[in-house]
């Protein structure tokens, strides 16, 4: 290791992170040990039973650690150094758009209105958050094309879900029979995962020459048994599909639906809309394209955007506003409520989840469009777009895009894939290899291994939110990963060497998980 690798190696204190022992809170535990006190009671104490039914109580104490205020402190912010984060560094994590979160969305979610609010608060004491969810409704209407906005969905795949099932709800209501979803080959790996638990056949669709769907293939598997295509455009290639139009005209010729994965909407916001390139069904990544932070799983949200034949069947209930008394809503400061909750929805799929839906995600998000406006939204767009072109054509420099061509050589949208498989073979290191390497170097690795019909793939995503000195700083530290490998390929087959814990056994690890702490 180099000098200045041993020097970044080193964490908090100057002590090696790889050296500092792990410990879970609960291995930190001691008896007795306490982190706060109650203060003596100074109100007139009542019976447990009176305050809490004995058939809602735990039969013993939780088994919780003990622990110190300055343990928990340290423990935490400790932990919180072995992750790697958008505050400290560039992500470019292909499909996934990890872009700067604005602290100002932060300092409005933690707002008590916003923070504190019961999820089960009567809605004539939730007037703003209602208000707030029946705005953003309307905003994300107006961004994809489609009237109609349900906000439960928790996360791009649920969205998918609930695509796919209101798909079933529109065609079963027909009386139509329906067996098979159609999925790209460049499909995100929840789409076919969906579909199968949606109680369909997936049937995939080839990729044509120049990266875009196969029309022909498309034409000849649609038929009267197909349900639905799920379909993102741009592709996860990074690559908008001219033939969309085309491709919506057959889906719909056959009586299908067509379906949009919004996890590329990032490349095309105010630009143009799902809505008017045919798309029925479109899912948000409000975690992704509206700076909602989502490392380490969580929390997201994915809303979804109907068209008018779908929207009988969207989630119940729907967020929507009422106007005037003669709705006979209770008062609500000597006025009818103008926001509630409608239940009445026969043809519903029904409800997804517990509540409305991460509402911190959509105050975020809903502060995001409104700083932003539209000409923002556009903007931010238009330079996620050049950024991913200009980070394309550093990284055709000589002595790295013989190693690492571009998949597709077109001009991308606001992510592109590289092949890796020249690397593999010239320089004896894999994608993963260069992977875990960046590391090293204080960058995340992007995306590798997808999508699938690329061999060694690579897929960057850089972002509106980077600078050119950060791309420019990436593309020479890939050169430099590249030209250290003809020299010593052991190098980045053994990486990382400075992170907390070094390269993993990744397949030991799916196959013998440990995932829950002994008590």
């Amino acid at each position: 290791m180099s000098a200045a690798d041993q020097q970044l190696a080193r964490g908090i204190l100057g002590i090696p992170l790889q050296r500092d022992p792990v410990l879970t809170i609960y291995e930190r535990s001691q008896e007795g040990r306490r982190a706060f006190s109650a203060p003596p009671l100074d109100v007139p104490a009542r019976a447990l039973d009176e305050l809490l039914p004995a058939h809602l109580r735990r039969a013993e104490e939780a088994k919780l650690p003990e622990v110190s205020e300055p343990e928990i402190v340290r423990h935490y912010n400790r932990l919180s150094k072995r992750n790697f984060d958008l505050d400290t560094g560039f992500y470019p994590l292909g499909s996934c758009t990890m872009k700067h979160n604005p602290k100002l969305h932060e300092r409005v979610a933690s707002m008590p209105g916003n923070a504190r609010l019961h999820p089960l608060q009567d809605p004539a004491r939730a007037q703003g958050a209602l208000e707030l969810m029946y705005n953003l409704q309307g905003a994300l209407g107006e961004i994809a094309g489609l009237p109609h906005v349900s906000l439960q969905p928790s996360a791009g795949s649920h969205g998918e879900l609930a695509g796919v099932l209101l798909t079933r709800a529109y065609h079963e209501d027909r009386g139509e029979h329906r067996t098979k979803v159609l999925t790209p080959d460049t499909a995100h790996g929840t789409n076919p995962a969906t579909v199968t638990m949606a109680g369909y056949e997936v049937v995939k669709v080839g990729t044509n020459a120049d990266g875009g769907v196969d029309v022909d293939d498309l034409r000849a598997k649609a038929d009267a048994s197909v349900a639905c295509l799920m379909l993102t455009n741009p592709s996860t290639l990074g690559l908008f599909d001219p033939n969309i139009a085309e491709i919506a005209e057959i889906v719909h010729g056959v009586g299908a639906t067509l379906y949009y994965d919004g996890a590329n909407l990032n490349a095309i916001m105010g630009i143009t809309r799902p809505g008017d390139m045919g798309f029925d069904i479109v899912h948000f990544n409000l975690h992704k394209s509206f700076t909602q932070p989502h490392g380490g799983g969580g929390p997201g949200s994915g809303p979804i955007a109907v068209s008018d034949r779908i929207e009988p069947y969207i989630p119940r209930p729907q967020v929507i506003r009422r106007t005037g008394s003669a709705n006979g809503g209770p008062a609500n400061n000597g006025a009818a409520i103008a926001f509630d909750l409608d239940y009445e929805r026969p043809k519903s799929i029904g409800r997804l989840r517990g509540f409305q839906g991460n509402y911190g995600v959509f105050v975020r998000s809903y502060a995001y469009i409104c700083s932003l406006g539209a000409e923002g939204l556009r903007e931010a767009s238009e330079t996620a777009v050049l950024n991913a072109n200009y980070l394309l054509a550093l990284l055709k420099r000589a002595g790295v895009a013989e190693y690492l061509p571009v998949a597709y050589d077109r001009v991308c949208m606001h992510e592109f894939v590289l092949s890796g498989a020249a690397m593999k073979r010239e320089l004896g290191i894999r994608t993963l290899d260069l992977a875990k390497r960046l590391l090293d170097h204080g960058f995340h690795p992007p995306t590798v291994y997808f999508p699938l019909l690329v061999d060694e793939a690579l897929l960057l995503e850089p972002t509106e939110t980077e600078t050119k000195e950060t791309l420019e700083a990436f593309a020479d530290v890939v050169a430099e990963i590249l030209r250290e490998a003809k020299d010593d390929p052991e190098i980045a087959r053994n990486a990382p060497y400075t992170t907390p814990v070094r390269r993993l056994d990744e397949a030991g690890a799916a196959k013998r998980p440990v995932i829950r702490q002994p008590l």
